[in-house]
C-alpha cells in the first residue's frame, strides 16, 4: 500500500509545514499582528444579529456534542474494523484537541508586538473550536466506507466551514488561529492513517462508478477555493495597503472570513482525495 503510504506522509509534513508558517509570519511578526488586530477591528462594524448568530452556532460545540460526535465515530469503526480502527478515530480527534490545547497554553506563545485591547492580548493560536470540527470531519472520512465517503464529505465540509467562518465572525478567534488548527486536524488524520496502513488495515476497493460524479465535485470544489481564495486574497491586500482606518479594518475582516471557509475546504479535499481508491477495514 506504498500509494497510500506516500499520500499521508506528505499531507502530514505539509500540515506541519503550514501549522509552522502560519504561526511564525501571523503571531511572531509585528506585521502578522497587526494585519490580524485590524481584521478584529473590523469585525466590530457588522451587524449585531450577525455575532449572536455566529455566538450560538458555536455554543453547539459542547463537550457534550464532542462526546457524542465520539461515540458515533468509534460505533462506525468498530463495525466496520474492529477495535482497532475505533481506537484509531477516536484517537485523531483526541489527539488533534489535546496538541491544540498544549501548543495554545504552553508552547506557541503570542509575544506583546502591537498594543491592543487585553482580551486580544492572549494565546488564542490555534483555535480549539476549528480543530475540533475539523478532527471529526477528518476522522469520519477515515472510518466511512469507499461507497458512503463522497456523501461525507460534504456533510462534513458545509460544517467545518461554517465552524471556520463563525470563529472569526464572532470575535473568538483570528484567521490564523484557524488555520492552524486546520493544519493540526489533518496532521492527526494522516498520522492515524499512516498508523492503519502500517497494521494493514487499509485495502483498495473497485473502481468507483460514480467518478464523474466524484470530478463534478471537485470541479465545483476547486472554482470555490480559487475563487473564493483570490477574492479573499484581493480584499485582504486591499486593505492591508490603505490607511488604516474603518475602510482598511473592515476589508481585512472580510479577508480573514473568506479565507478562513477556504483554509477548511482546502484541508477536507486533500484528506478526502488521500483515501482515492483506498478504504479502512
Amino acid at each position: 500500500m506504498a500509494a497510500g503510504r506516500a499520500r499521508w506522509a506528505v499531507l502530514a509534513v505539509g500540515a506541519l509545514t503550514v501549522l509552522i508558517g502560519v504561526y511564525w509570519a501571523a503571531v511572531r511578526t509585528y506585521t502578522g499582528q497587526r494585519v490580524e488586530n485590524a481584521a478584529l477591528r473590523g469585525s466590530y462594524q457588522i451587524n449585531a444579529d450577525q455575532v449572536t448568530a455566529a455566538d450560538n452556532a458555536l455554543a453547539t460545540l459542547t463537550v457534550g456534542s464532542l462526546a457524542v460526535a465520539v461515540v458515533i465515530l468509534a460505533v462506525i469503526g468498530w463495525v466496520r474494523g474492529g477495535f482497532r480502527l475505533a481506537v484509531v478515530a477516536v484517537a485523531v480527534v483526541g489527539g488533534a484537541s489535546a496538541a491544540t490545547e498544549v501548543l495554545k497554553r504552553y508552547v506557541l506563545r503570542r509575544p506583546d508586538l502591537v498594543d491592543g485591547p487585553p482580551q486580544w492580548l492572549h494565546n488564542s493560536f490555534p483555535s480549539g473550536h476549528t480543530t475540533v470540527a475539523m478532527a471529526v470531519a477528518c476522522a469520519t472520512l477515515l472510518v466511512v466506507s469507499w461507497r458512503w465517503r463522497t456523501v461525507a464529505m460534504l456533510i462534513v465540509t458545509a460544517w467545518t466551514v461554517g465552524v471556520g467562518a463563525y470563529t472569526v465572525i464572532a470575535r473568538w478567534h483570528r484567521l490564523s488561529d484557524t488555520l492552524g488548527a486546520d493544519a493540526i486536524a489533518l496532521l492527526a488524520a494522516s498520522l492515524g492513517a499512516l498508523y492503519l496502513v502500517r497494521r494493514g488495515l487499509v485495502r483498495r476497493v473497485p473502481t468507483d462508478r460514480r467518478a464523474p460524479v466524484r470530478t463534478v465535485l471537485v470541479v465545483l470544489a476547486a472554482v470555490y477555493v480559487f475563487g473564493a481564495g483570490a477574492i479573499g486574497v484581493y480584499v485582504g491586500l486591499a486593505g492591508a495597503g490603505q490607511t488604516p482606518g474603518d475602510v482598511a479594518d473592515f476589508n481585512l475582516y472580510l479577508a480573514a472570513q473568506t479565507l478562513a471557509s477556504v483554509g477548511s475546504v482546502l484541508t477536507i479535499l486533500p484528506a478526502w482525495w488521500s483515501w482515492h481508491r483506498l478504504e479502512s477495514a
